[in-house]
């Protein structure tokens, strides 16, 4: 793990929320507006790209061009560029775009610190809402227009009392959908399509588990941070580091996490 001095995390911190307050900015004025137009990244499939999710990612990395030269940076739309630091900056300007474009409120802005072993810094912002959700180096924080504290997550013990979220079946094979599908059997309450929001959900207490496939890492690195701060656990579905993305299971605390994972491995 690297070392990061107390001012350096102060630092970082102060940068990171300067990042979400840029993307905000640029972002706000295209959400819900009649002009919106979406490109399809995906030949076969629908994968949809704006004129605001590229403009947020290029208001944060002038940022960190100015305040953070030498780390790296991992962003979706503009891809990587390499540092000397050892650490990297994991950028997801518009998590949600399909949402973003169909005028939900559940799309967010994902910033996250990492180094080669996950992240150790994140934030989940919703900048229509105004919320905020941040985790590392000691902090476990939400902000919102009614006010915010500590991030904490619930103590649900049985599958049959617990809440789930995921972005199935609009994402993930026939049988990672089947093997959701288990799960989801097994809860009080699955809900669906809720991008980021889910995750940051899980972290206020709010919901119990995030079950999802097919995401990048830029999807995840945030998510993580804010999760494991409010004394979540996020792995991939054979329990192993879910920061290379792929498979990803968010719990909110370790017993669910391990009998949600039994029903996922059938």
């Amino acid at each position: 793990m690297i070392e990061i001095s107390h001012a350096d995390q102060e630092q970082i911190v102060l940068t990171a929320h300067a990042l979400a307050d840029a993307a905000r900015r640029v972002v706000l004025p295209y959400f819900r507006s009649p002009g919106l137009i979406s490109d399809n990244k995906l030949a076969g499939g629908f994968d949809p790209v704006t004129a605001a999710d590229r403009a947020a990612e290029q208001a944060m990395r002038d940022i960190l061009g100015r305040e953070r030269p030498a780390d790296g940076i991992l962003g979706e739309e503009l891809g990587a560029t390499e540092g000397t630091t050892g650490l990297t900056w994991v950028l997801d300007p518009i998590d949600g775009t399909r949402g973003f474009i169909s005028g939900t409120p559940t799309w967010g802005v994902l910033i996250a610190l990492s180094e080669e072993a996950g992240p150790r810094y994140g934030i989940i912002d919703q900048p229509y809402i105004g919320e905020r959700f941040e985790g590392g180096f000691g902090i476990a924080h939400y902000a919102g227009p009614m006010g915010g504290g500590a991030l904490a997550v619930r103590d649900t013990e049985a599958l049959a009392e617990a809440v789930l979220y995921t972005t199935f079946p609009e994402v993930g094979t026939l049988d990672e959908r089947a093997a959701f599908e288990r799960v989801s059997a097994a809860v009080k309450l699955t809900r669906y399509g809720m991008d980021c929001y889910a995750y940051a959900l899980l972290a206020a207490g709010q919901v119990d588990l995030v079950i999802e496939a097919g995401l990048n890492p830029y999807d995840i690195h945030a998510p993580i941070a804010v999760i494991e701060a409010a004394g979540g656990i996020v792995t991939d579905w054979q329990g192993g580091p879910a920061h290379p993305g792929g498979q990803i299971i968010a719990a909110a605390n370790a017993g669910l996490h391990a009998l949600a994972l039994e029903r996922l491995r059938g």
